[in-house]
C-alpha cells in the first residue's frame, strides 16, 4: 500500500490531473452507481474525485493523490442531500438527472431493475454503508407503485441488456466482439439497448458471449413468439395503427417478434418504448436500401442473426433465422419469411406463383429441419386448395392445426376485419406457424390484432352499379391479424 502511494504522489506530480483521471478508468468500476451520500459513507476528494472509504481519522487523506481534504458534510447540507451518482469509469460525482458524465461523458449505467423494486420497500430505511450503494429517485416513495402513462413491459428473467458494439465485417461473416450493459431509468423510458450496425446477408452474423447480465432465456417457464405481416398502407392512418400494433406487443410481452414490414414502418417502430426492450436483426443501413423486408427481435441472448437468399424469388424473398438461448443449455431457432405472394394480373390472371411458393417452402424446411428446436412462422401466403398440403417433414407440426383443429385460422378475412370492407372477398390462412421440438411442446396459439381501435375511422370509395359511394369503415392494426404462439418446457 505504501508503494502504490508514492506512486500515484509521483505520478500526480508529474501528470495534469486530466491525465490521472484517465488512469483511473482502468482502476475504479463500481459496479452500482447510484446512491446518496450520508455521514458513514465514503468521501470525494476536491482535488482528483476519487470517492475514498469513510476513516475515524480526524484529517482523512486520499489514497491515490495523497491530499488532505475535509471530511463529508452533514446529511442536512443541501449539496449532498441531493442524490447523485458517481461515474463508473472516473468517479465523478453527477446529479442523478445527467444521463452521462459531465467530465468524460460516460453514460451513466443501473445494476439491474431489481433495485427499482426495492426503491419502495426501501426509501424509509438506511442505504448501505459503501460505495456503490443503489438510490433510485425514479418515483415516489410509497408502498404501491406509481403507474407510468405508458409504461413498458419487461420480462422478469430479461435483466439488463446488452448493447453490442466493435462491429467488424468480413467477407464470411460479422462478429460482434465487444459488449457492454447499459439500462438509462424508467423515468427516462427505460433505455433499453439493442442490436444495431449489422447488414444481413447470405453469411451468418454472430454475436458473441456477454459477460453482462443479459437475458439468456434461463429458467423461463414459457416463452411467445409473435408473426405480424405489417400493412405498407401509409395513407390510412399508419402511426395510429403503429401505435396500436406496439400496444399489443406491451400487452402481450413475445420474447421473439417476427415481422413482415417496409422501411417506412421500421422508422416508426424505432421511436416506440417497446422497441428498446428488443434486440434486432436489422441495421438502418439495411432498412432503407430495402424497400420491404422481414425482420426479428428477441428479448432473448442471441446467438446469431443469418439471412439466406432463396434459391429462386422473383420478389426477392429470403430466410431469416435467429438463433436464441433458452435455458442455459438449450437453444432454439426461430425463422421467418414471407414466400412468393401470388399477383394475378393481366392479361392472363394467372401469376399465382404456386410452384415457387412451394419450392421455397421446401427449401427452408430442408434447411431448418437440422435444428433439435425450431419454430417456423410468417406470412406464408399459403393455399391449400393450389399449393396442397405444407411438405412438413417428419416429427414437424402446424401448431394452429394441432392446437386449434377444425378452427378456421383465417389471418387474412375480408369479411371479419370490417377495414378490408370493398375489398375482393379472400378468406385465408396465410400466416403460419411451423415447429418441430423436442425440448419443448407447443401450448397455446392466439390470433390477435383482430379489434378495431377505438375513435379511428378512415373514408373509403367504392364503386356500386356505377355509383361512387363513401364508406366510413373501421381501421385496424393490419390487414393481416398477428399470431402469438406460446411454447413450454417439456
Amino acid at each position: 500500500m505504501l508503494m502504490a502511494r508514492k506512486l500515484f504522489s509521483n505520478y500526480t506530480s508529474t501528470f495534469p490531473i486530466q491525465l490521472l483521471l484517465h488512469h483511473h478508468r482502468n482502476i475504479i468500476n463500481p459496479r452500482k452507481t447510484f446512491y446518496t451520500p450520508t455521514p458513514a459513507m465514503s468521501w470525494e476528494c476536491k482535488k482528483c474525485t476519487f470517492l475514498n472509504p469513510a476513516t475515524p481519522s480526524r484529517k482523512p487523506t486520499c489514497q491515490i493523490c495523497l491530499s488532505s481534504s475535509s471530511p463529508p458534510q452533514s446529511p442536512s447540507s443541501s449539496s449532498s442531500s441531493a442524490p447523485k451518482w458517481a461515474c463508473k469509469a472516473c468517479t465523478f460525482l453527477n446529479p442523478y438527472k445527467r444521463s452521462s458524465c459531465g467530465v468524460c461523458d460516460t453514460r451513466a449505467p443501473i445494476s439491474s431493475f431489481e433495485d427499482l423494486n426495492d426503491a419502495d420497500d426501501g426509501c424509509n430505511g438506511e442505504l448501505e454503508n459503501q460505495v456503490g450503494s443503489v438510490f433510485l429517485p425514479l418515483q415516489r416513495c410509497k408502498r404501491k407503485r406509481v403507474e407510468e402513462k405508458d409504461p413498458v413491459e419487461v420480462a422478469k428473467d430479461s435483466g439488463t441488456l446488452n448493447v453490442f458494439r466493435g462491429v467488424k465485417v468480413t467477407d464470411k461473416k460479422i462478429t460482434l466482439s465487444e459488449s457492454t450493459s447499459s439500462v438509462e431509468s424508467a423515468k427516462d423510458d427505460a433505455k433499453f439497448s439493442l442490436f444495431r450496425g449489422v447488414q444481413v446477408s447470405d453469411k451468418k452474423v454472430t454475436v458473441s458471449e456477454s459477460t453482462s447480465s443479459g437475458s439468456s432465456g434461463m429458467g423461463l417457464n414459457t416463452l411467445k413468439i409473435l408473426t405480424y405481416n405489417v400493412w405498407f398502407r401509409e395513407d390510412l392512418e399508419m402511426h395510429k395503427r403503429m401505435k396500436a400494433l406496439g400496444d399489443l406487443v406491451q400487452q402481450h410481452c413475445p420474447d421473439v417478434i417476427c415481422f413482415q414490414l417496409p422501411p417506412d414502418i421500421y422508422d416508426i417502430f424505432q421511436q416506440s418504448n417497446w422497441w428498446k426492450m428488443y434486440r434486432c436483426s436489422i441495421s438502418n443501413q439495411m432498412a432503407i436500401s430495402q424497400p420491404y423486408f422481414c425482420m426479428q427481435l428477441s428479448k432473448l441472448q442471441v446467438k446469431a442473426f443469418s439471412c439466406k437468399p432463396f434459391s429462386y424469388s422473383a420478389m426477392g424473398r429470403e430466410l431469416c433465422v435467429a438463433e436464441v438461448e433458452v435455458q442455459g443449455d438449450k437453444h432454439l431457432v426461430v425463422a421467418t419469411s414471407h414466400l412468393e405472394s401470388p399477383c394475378p394480373g393481366p392479361p392472363k390472371w394467372d401469376q399465382m406463383y404456386s410452384k415457387e411458393r412451394v419450392d421455397q417452402a421446401k427449401e427452408a424446411l430442408n434447411f431448418l429441419k437440422k435444428n433439435p428446436n425450431v419454430i417456423f412462422c410468417g406470412d406464408m401466403n399459403w393455399d391449400d386448395k393450389l399449393d396442397g398440403q405444407v411438405p412438413l417433414p417428419d416429427k414437424w407440426i402446424d401448431a394452429w392445426a394441432e392446437l386449434r383443429p377444425g378452427e378456421d385460422g383465417w389471418t387474412y378475412d375480408t369479411k371479419s376485419n370490417q377495414m378490408l370492407t370493398g375489398n375482393r372477398s379472400l378468406r385465408k390462412r396465410l400466416d403460419r406457424f411451423f415447429c418441430c421440438l423436442h425440448d419443448f411442446r407447443v401450448s397455446k396459439i392466439e390470433m390477435i390484432g383482430t379489434k378495431a381501435i377505438p375513435g379511428v375511422s378512415y373514408i373509403k370509395e367504392k364503386k356500386v352499379k356505377g355509383e361512387i359511394k363513401k364508406l366510413e369503415l373501421p381501421v385496424l392494426p393490419s390487414d393481416h391479424y398477428g399470431l402469438l404462439l406460446t411454447i413450454c418446457g417439456q
